[in-house]
């Protein structure tokens, strides 16, 4: 996939070999394509007001819009403005868009330079792109408006050829913005494959509009259910299009659901067992959605498992053929990041310092080389610089990667940062026994050791590492292939050391072999240097081990041989912390329902092994996804692999209530 080149004419009108032919019939008069974009698109599916009526979206808990052609992104950005200042629309506008050649940021920003009021939204659209790999990214704002609830934009692109992305949404429209190419010069972004995709993520009454009248598309769009007719266009232009999907037979559709309803449905209600990453998370993702959410925490304080790690990384897996689990951890990290910008404070509790990997072990540099990573993939993996490699005390000849996009973050801090919300209650040092239906048989109910109640809504989600696996035997669920996962690290206050050693501590986070970060802040403010972690399968014991305190300097050894060579002699004074993980036989989280037939309600985070940090966030992105019928916040192959339903079951008799 090339890269779209764009040229700027003289009087501002931007032109491209691949984007001219809409450039061209965007406003050759001046008016630009912010004109063409309220005029024909949002006018025509009918979200601007009129003399006569609201916008189709007024009142609504949540609206979609489909864009097959995202180009610049001039018609996202006209919508934005027009969502944010309605008072009416409505709280979730989801934004799903495919564009085959994406352009560069400054582009993004150029294309909205002549209109004042939408250089915000193009700068903070700007700041996103990048390393745009083909793939799906999901972008979120918050914009509220003035006296209102919490709103929230959400945008879904898919970078490659419509007619490869649009089979694979699984989410009904409202409105459709038919954009692309000249149908003449361009056909295949007009073809009845691509028109029927269109048509299958419609529901009876989506309205669709598009900027040609071309004979071809109106026939098309006839053909696969619309009612069409011509409307006045924007001059010079005398002519668009808009339809209406309303087909003269009943159609059959596989869409999940999830429909928006007239009036806004009373906030839901759920109870997640566990508050460490993925229960924060969960909760989180669930509560910004209006949900009222009541976290269960045996320990303590949130984190007290083993999200209670000092220190940890967010970095991406790179393979040659961009495998699965590679595609996955861009898309958390981005998740990641995203929600530390939102949340976090940066230098303290996180920072996108960039992430080292020695490639150790025999293990071979393994970036894809297509054209498309050529292009992009440097924003997220690229060979090592000698310099960097330098800086870690490595010889210019050692396989290492460079992660641009990677940093380290603080465990403990995302946890509560994202329990800190007005419609989340905390509860912690709880002895949660087991799960079981309520007595009318509409939700699910936790109970104590004692038996008493301790919270019940319609849905659970069990969020407790390896200790899942006990509580869905109490709830019915046959066991789950969870194994436990042994991890200990060992660190330290960097001030403790001596000033030669450390001096050969890495400026920057390295793994590969384990990781050694340095430099971090830790809860005293005090900076701190973290080493681990090691792997032990199978084992649930917390307590500090001496033989895994000496195996993580043998990681380090391979690791950075010159930075354990001048910690060896401090090793013994260093302080130890362990925590137990889980994981799945496929090395991929489980995410969503167990069993909606049988057990509805009761769902699942769990599985995340080493990954934590990298794929919590996203995993609560594609629980609420599931649970509310959002479109999902990555490729959706990719989150049918995460579905906790993958695993067989056997019946096993559930505890009922007292």
């Amino acid at each position: 996939m090339a890269d779209a080149v764009v040229e700027w004419l003289p009087d501002g009108t931007p032109h491209s070999p691949r984007f001219g032919d809409i450039f061209r019939s965007r406003g050759a008069d001046g008016q630009g394509g912010l004109a063409q974009a309220r005029h024909v698109f949002l006018r025509g599916c009918g979200l601007l007001p009129t003399a006569s009526a609201p916008p189709a979206w007024a009142d609504q808990t949540r609206w979609h819009i489909l864009e097959n052609g995202f180009g610049l992104g001039l018609n996202f950005l006209a919508t934005w403005h027009a969502w944010r200042h309605d008072p009416h629309a409505p709280t979730e506008l989801f934004y799903t868009a495919t564009e085959a050649y994406p352009a560069h940021a400054d582009d993004v920003r150029r294309s909205a330079a002549p209109f004042a009021e939408l250089q915000p939204l193009a700068h903070a659209l700007a700041e996103r792109w990048t390393g745009l790999l083909p793939g799906v990214y999901r972008w979120t704002w918050r914009d509220d408006a003035p006296g209102g609830p919490p709103r929230h934009l959400r945008l879904t692109l898919c970078i490659g050829d419509a007619a490869r992305w649009l089979p694979t949404l699984d989410v009904a429209v409202d409105s459709v913005f038919l954009d692309g190419f000249d149908p003449a010069r361009n056909p295949a972004m007009w073809s009845p494959e691509v028109l029927r995709a269109v048509a299958r993520l419609c529901r009876r009454g989506s309205r669709l509009a598009t900027w040609t009248v071309a004979r071809t598309v109106r026939d098309g769009l006839a053909e696969v259910g619309f009612q069409v007719e011509k409307a006045p266009g924007l001059p010079p232009k005398r002519h668009c299009l808009r339809a209406v999907y309303d087909p003269a037979w009943t159609p059959r559709t596989t869409l999940r659901t999830g429909a928006p309803t007239p009036t806004r449905p009373a906030p839901a209600r759920a109870v997640v067992i566990g508050a460490g990453l993925a229960g924060s998370a969960a909760a989180w993702s669930l509560a910004t959605r209006g949900w009222h959410v009541t976290v269960l925490e045996a320990g303590a304080a949130p984190a007290a498992g083993a999200s209670g790690l000092p220190v940890g990384l967010v970095a991406p897996h790179v393979s040659p053929d961009d495998a699965p689990l590679s595609r996955l951890s861009r898309a958390g990290l981005a998740c990641t990041l995203e929600r530390a910008r939102a949340l976090l404070q940066p230098g303290r509790d996180w920072a996108p310092s960039g992430v080292l990997e020695h490639r150790v072990e025999g293990k071979k540099r393994a970036l894809p080389h297509s054209a498309d990573w050529q292009t992009h993939g440097a924003a997220w993996s690229a060979i090592a610089e000698p310099s960097r490699l330098a800086a870690a005390g490595l010889p210019p000849d050692a396989p290492a990667l460079w992660h641009a996009c990677a940093g380290w973050l603080r465990p403990q801090r995302l946890v509560c940062a994202q329990l800190d919300h007005p419609h989340i209650d905390l509860v912690s040092g709880v002895a949660l026994a087991r799960l079981a239906r309520s007595a009318d048989g509409t939700g699910w109910a936790a109970y104590d050791t004692d038996g008493r109640l301790l919270a019940l809504a319609p849905v659970v989600v069990v969020c407790a590492g390896f200790d899942t696996l006990a509580l869905l035997r109490t709830a019915g669920h046959a066991d789950l292939p969870l194994h436990a996962l042994r991890g200990q690290v060992a660190w330290g206050p960097v001030a403790a050391l001596p000033p030669p050693v450390r001096a050969t501590l890495p400026p920057f986070p390295v793994n590969g072999h384990g990781s050694l970060i340095a430099g971090v802040p830790g809860p005293d403010g005090a900076r701190h240097w973290c080493m681990g972690s090691t792997f032990v399968r199978g084992s649930t014991d917390l307590r500090v081990q001496t033989a895994d305190h000496a195996a993580n300097l043998d990681k380090l050894r391979r690791l950075l041989p010159h930075a354990a060579a001048a910690l060896a002699p401090c090793w013994p004074q260093a302080q130890a912390w362990a925590g137990v993980r889980a994981t799945l036989p496929d090395r991929l989280p489980a995410v969503g329902a167990l069993d909606p037939q049988r057990l509805p309600g009761l769902c699942v985070i769990t599985g995340l092994g080493a990954r934590g940090l990298t794929l919590s966030a996203l995993c609560g992105e594609v629980l609420a996804a599931e649970l509310l019928g959002e479109p999902w916040p990555l490729e959706s192959a990719l989150a049918q692999r995460l579905q906790a339903r993958r695993f067989a079951e056997r019946p096993t008799t559930a505890t009922q209530p007292t």
